[in-house]
C-alpha cells in the first residue's frame, strides 16, 4: 500500500483544509519546533484506528479538534482522509477497491457525537478500517510510523515486541487481528452454547411443568365436563321444582278466587239483606214516627179537650154561682127564670157531650199508647237487626280483606313462580342437550372402566414382576 494524500480540516493546529500530496521519492517536512510536524504523523495514525487518546497527546479523543485561539474560534469537528493506492496482490475483503486501485479512508469526529469511517464514499466500520490497513502491513501502531524516541524503543524492544515488529515486516499482522477477531467469535460461539444449553435445560423444565399443567387442564376440563352435566340436572331438577310450584300457586291462586268469589257473592247477599232490612227499619221508623205524630196529636187533643173541660168545670162553677146568684136573684128576677133554665138546659147537654167527648180519648188513649209502645219495640227488633247485619257484613267484610290478602299472595307466589319458571326455561334452554352429555359422560365411565381395568392389568404385570424379580 502506497499513501498518495493527506488531507486534514481542524485536526490538532490544522484549522483550516490542508493538503499534503506525497509523490514518488522522498518527501520530507522541515519546520522548527511546534509547527505541527508531529500533528501529521498523528493524523496519519489517527485516520489508520488509532483509539488511545494518550498516544494523541490529549486527556480525551475530543482534544483532537481544533480548541481556538485568541484571534480564532474552536472548530466544531475535525476531519482527516487518506487516499493510498493498492499494491499488485493486495485484496481488501472489508471495502471494495476502486478500478485504479484508489482506497480513500476518512475519520471524523464532532464534538459529543463520536468519530465515524467512511471509505471510499461508504459508512464502515473501525473495525474494517483496522482490517484494511493490518492486511497491508500496517496501522496505527505499525513499526514503520517512527516518532521521537521510537528508534531507542525499537533497539531496547523485547522479544515479543520485536516479534511484533517481524510479523508486521511479513504482512501477517492482519491474521492475528483476524484470528483474534475469530477467537472472539469462538469464545461468544461457546458462551452462547452455554447460554443455549441453560435455555434448553429451562426448556425441557418447562416444557414438564407445560405437560403437568396439561395434565391438570385435561383433568379440569373432565371435571368441568363432570360439574357441568351435575348443574345442569340440578338445574333441571330446580327447573322441576319450579314447575310444580307454580302448579301449587296456580291452583292455590284459583283457590283463592273461589273463596273471593264466593266471599263476594256472601257480601252481596249481606248487602241485599242489609238493604232490606235498612228498607224495614225505615218502614218501622216511619211507623213508628207517624205513631208517635198521632199520640202528639192525641195528647194535644187530650190537653185541649182537658183545658176545656177545665174550663167547662170553670163555667160549671160559675153557672152553679151563677144559678146560686139566679136562685137567690130568682125571686128578685123571675123575669128571667125560663132563660136561666134554658140556658141550664143546654150547658147540661154541653157538659154531657163534653164528657161523652172525654170519655172517648180516655178509652182511645190505651190503645195510641200500645200502638206507640209497639212501635218503639218493633223499632228496637229492626234496630237490633241492623246492627247484626251490619256486624254479619263486617264480617264478611273482614273475610274478603282476608281473601283478596291470601289473592294477593297467591298471585305474587304464582308470578315469582313464573318468573323462576321463565327463568329456569332461559337456563334450561342455554344449556347443552342432555342426550350428548349423557352420551359424554357414559363415554367417561367407559374410559374410567377402562383406565381401571388398564390399572388393574398393570399392577397384576407389576406383581408378577416383581415375583420374578425375587425369584430371580
Amino acid at each position: 500500500m502506497q499513501i498518495k494524500r493527506l488531507k486534514l480540516s481542524g485536526f490538532k493546529s490544522f484549522v483550516d483544509p490542508t493538503e499534503l500530496r506525497i509523490e514518488p521519492g522522498l518527501t520530507g517536512i522541515v519546520g522548527p519546533n511546534g509547527c505541527g510536524k508531529s500533528n501529521l504523523l498523528e493524523a496519519i495514525r489517527w485516520v489508520m484506528g488509532e483509539s488511545s487518546a494518550r498516544s494523541m497527546r490529549g486527556a480525551g479523543m475530543e482534544d483532537v479538534i481544533f480548541a481556538g485561539t485568541s484571534t480564532r474560534p474552536q472548530r466544531d469537528f475535525a476531519e482527516v482522509s487518506l487516499l493510498t493506492v493498492q499494491e499488485q496482490g493486495e485484496l481488501f475483503n472489508a471495502v471494495e477497491v476502486g478500478p485504479d486501485g484508489e482506497l480513500e479512508v476518512t475519520r471524523r469526529i464532532e464534538r459529543g457525537a463520536g468519530s465515524a469511517y467512511r471509505a471510499n464514499g461508504r459508512d464502515v466500520r473501525a473495525k474494517d478500517v483496522a482490517l484494511i490497513f493490518a492486511d497491508a502491513a500496517t496501522g496505527p501502531h505499525s513499526p514503520a510510523l517512527v516518532s521521537q524516541g521510537r528508534i531507542a524503543a525499537v533497539i531496547a524492544a523485547r522479544p515479543q515486541e520485536r516479534r511484533a515488529m517481524l510479523e508486521e515486516a511479513a504482512g501477517i499482522s492482519g491474521l492475528h487481528v483476524r484470528r483474534k477477531d475469530a477467537e472472539q467469535k469462538l469464545r461468544a460461539a461457546e458462551a452462547n452454547l452455554v447460554r443455549l444449553g441453560e435455555i434448553l435445560s429451562d426448556m425441557e423444565a418447562r416444557a414438564s411443568s407445560l405437560r403437568r399443567q396439561a395434565k391438570a387442564a385435561e383433568r379440569y376440563i373432565r371435571l368441568s365436563e363432570q360439574i357441568r352435566v351435575a348443574e345442569g340436572r340440578v338445574v333441571f331438577a330446580r327447573w322441576r321444582e319450579a314447575a310444580a310450584s307454580a302448579e301449587a300457586a296456580r291452583a292455590e291462586a284459583k283457590d283463592a278466587e273461589d273463596a273471593v268469589i264466593a266471599a263476594q257473592e256472601a257480601q252481596r247477599a249481606a248487602a241485599v239483606h242489609a238493604n232490606a232490612a235498612v228498607e224495614a227499619l225505615a218502614d218501622k221508623r216511619a211507623a213508628a214516627q207517624a205513631a208517635r205524630d198521632a199520640a202528639n196529636e192525641a195528647g194535644h187533643k187530650l190537653a185541649a179537650l182537658r183545658s176545656e173541660r177545665d174550663g167547662v168545670v170553670r163555667r160549671l162553677h160559675d153557672l152553679a154561682e151563677q144559678a146560686g146568684r139566679l136562685e137567690e136573684d130568682r125571686l128578685r128576677e123571675g123575669a128571667l127564670a125560663n132563660d136561666a133554665a134554658e140556658a141550664i138546659a143546654r150547658l147540661s147537654e154541653e157538659v154531657k157531650t163534653l164528657k161523652a167527648r172525654i170519655a172517648e180519648t180516655e178509652a182511645m188513649r190505651p190503645g195510641f199508647a200500645a200502638r206507640i209502645a209497639r212501635a218503639e219495640d218493633e223499632a228496637r227488633d229492626a234496630e237490633l237487626q241492623l246492627a247484626r247485619a251490619m256486624a254479619r257484613q263486617a264480617g264478611e267484610q273482614a273475610e274478603l280483606r282476608v281473601a283478596e290478602a291470601a289473592l294477593a299472595s297467591a298471585r305474587s307466589h304464582m308470578e315469582r313462580a313464573e318468573r323462576d319458571a321463565a327463568r329456569l326455561e332461559v337456563e334450561a334452554a342455554a344449556l347443552p342437550d342432555v342426550a350428548p352429555l349423557r352420551q359424554k359422560g357414559e363415554e367417561a365411565q367407559a374410559e374410567q372402566q377402562r383406565a381401571a381395568a388398564e390399572r388393574d392389568a398393570a399392577e397384576d404385570a407389576i406383581r408378577e414382576a416383581d415375583t420374578a424379580r425375587q425369584a430371580a
